[in-house]
């Protein structure tokens, strides 16, 4: 099977589950957040399907998903509309929301951010 991008109405109904799914503190930080989908670049695995969905921004933040690992992820950017840095976490959207609720009230992220594969030689022993 040939993978796809998520559609934006795919994309909705996985928000409106999430949305279900929070806690009434995760719910009122969410709907501050919260944008229309919107698609964003990033140059190192978002060519393929046409940038990635972006949901949410906060400061110098995004909460987006990453369909290439069926999940959300959060992000600094420096220009509007690209991505500076690449996870492939695959959290739930509620999760990523709960996360930025950890950094607001910490300074610290409480996710271990999962970085893109890199590519290694291997030389046995």
């Amino acid at each position: 099977m040939d993978w796809e991008p998520i559609s934006e109405a795919d994309l909705r109904d996985r928000i409106i589950g999430a949305e279900g799914r929070m806690s009434p503190r995760i719910s009122h930080l969410w709907e501050t957040i919260k944008i229309p989908p919107q698609k964003w670049a990033e140059q190192t695995y978002g060519t393929v399907g046409g940038g990635f969905w972006v949901v949410a921004i906060i400061g110098n933040r995004v909460i987006w998903f990453n369909d290439i690992e069926d999940g959300f992820n959060c992000s600094s950017y420096v220009v509007v509309g690209e991505l500076a840095e690449y996870f492939c976490n695959q959290d739930e959207l509620e999760i990523a929301v709960q996360d930025v609720l950890t950094i607001i009230e910490t300074g610290r992220s409480a996710i271990t951010r999962c970085a893109a594969p890199v590519a290694l030689e291997w030389t046995p022993k």
